[in-house]
């Protein structure tokens, strides 16, 4: 398997970074302290094909393989992570969802309009009681006799709860059949019987709305199932396969614009007469890291082109998500005590990069539930 980036690919990357660079990098601090995802970005990041990057072009999508896809979330979340995390958000879980399952008449008449940025999309898996163990969800879609539905719950921690315009819910609609007895609906935000909740305050990713979302006897019609009764939870481990590409992409990222910021400071900051960058614990800080970049960023790209061949990929975007989100966690940390005091104050990205990262050993699947994984597919062989 060959990983360097073709000409097309490198002009990919060029031309998302000098987006980064001009369009958010100005405004990283300004989303974070204000807890504002700039929904005047949507058309901009449309209008580079971010809002649909590997969905058909019969609906409006980019056509992009997986691996490009892993350079977009890599070079936005090397300038801001927050905004990678919408975008991965986005197109991982909600768009995926309904392209990977949904009818034809479900993709025509959602699809176009999250892939044209006028609408984010959420996805609703996670509840207070049903974290890691996502099929003890309590959210329950009741059948009508004439075939409608009345989902009665909540969902917690969903990114675009308060700002998305179409979300995926999971809810039980059978009792009697465990994880089969899981479906998946997709409704419109401002759905009767549907409304935001709490919006979370949190220590990082902070311009990346993520909130409680609510139903209270919240009736959809039957053509709002997505895919097949009782599928839904089968269904959304596929979808977290591919989403934990994206997640995995945007910790290499992450750990890449920390390890340039540390890099940077570094050639930069005098003590004892010299560059910082001229003492040998700097170095090797600074080696270390670069190695452990380009290794999940291997890591990452060997799942991506496995998605691409349509090969099934469950252990190796697990591999990629636990590596490249805790070497991410690795590289922050550096970067801060590389800075030193200054990596404690916000003048100077490092403690944005630090407290950003923390998330990405925790969502879509912690490192615990990730080894989980891993360790059920080596064993099964």
């Amino acid at each position: 398997m060959d990983f360097r980036p073709t000409e097309e690919q490198e002009l990919l990357r060029r031309t998302v970074r000098e987006f980064a660079e001009t369009e958010m990098r100005p405004h990283v601090m300004e989303w974070d302290e204000a807890q504002h995802f700039p929904m005047e970005l949507l058309p901009k990041l449309a209008a580079l094909g971010l809002m649909g990057i590997q969905f058909d072009e019969s609906v409006g999508g980019s056509g992009m393989s997986a691996v490009d896809y892993c350079i977009c979330i890599e070079e936005l979340a090397r300038v801001c992570p927050s905004i990678a995390l919408s975008v991965a958000a986005h197109n991982g879980l909600c768009t995926a969802h309904i392209a990977m399952f949904g009818n034809d008449a479900q993709k025509q008449k959602f699809l176009p309009r999250l892939v044209a940025g006028e609408v984010l999309g959420a996805w609703g898996l996670t509840e207070a009681s049903a974290g890691s163990d996502a099929a003890g969800m309590r959210t329950v879609a009741a059948k009508q006799a004439d075939g409608s539905w009345v989902l009665n719950g909540s969902k917690t921690f969903i990114t675009h709860g308060k700002i998305g315009g179409v979300m995926v819910a999971m809810a039980v609609s059978d009792r009697t059949k465990s994880r089969r007895g899981i479906s998946a609906f997709v409704l419109e935000h401002g759905t009767p019987g549907m409304s935001a909740g709490k919006k979370e305050n949190k220590l990082g990713m902070r311009a990346s709305d993520t909130s409680e979302v609510l139903f209270q006897d919240c009736r959809l019609p039957a053509d709002a199932l997505l895919g097949e009764e009782g599928q839904g939870f089968i269904n959304t481990l596929q979808v977290l396969d591919a989403g934990r590409i994206g997640i995995a992409a945007l910790s290499v990222g992450l750990a890449q614009g920390a390890y340039e910021a540390a890099r940077t400071y570094a050639k930069e900051r005098k003590q004892f007469g010299q560059p910082i960058a001229g003492f040998q614990a700097i170095q090797w800080k600074l080696a270390d890291n670069a190695t452990r970049i380009e290794a999940a960023r291997l890591l990452t790209y060997h799942a991506a082109y496995l998605k691409d061949r349509g090969v099934r990929m469950t252990k190796e975007s697990a591999m990629a998500k636990l590596f490249a989100s805790e070497i991410a966690v690795k590289a922050a940390d550096d970067c801060v005590q590389i800075h030193g005091g200054y990596g404690f104050v916000k003048d100077y990205p490092a403690e944005k990069y630090f407290r950003d990262v923390k998330l990405l050993t925790i969502g879509e699947g912690t490192s615990e539930i990730q080894r989980l994984v891993i360790a059920r597919q080596l064993l099964a062989q």
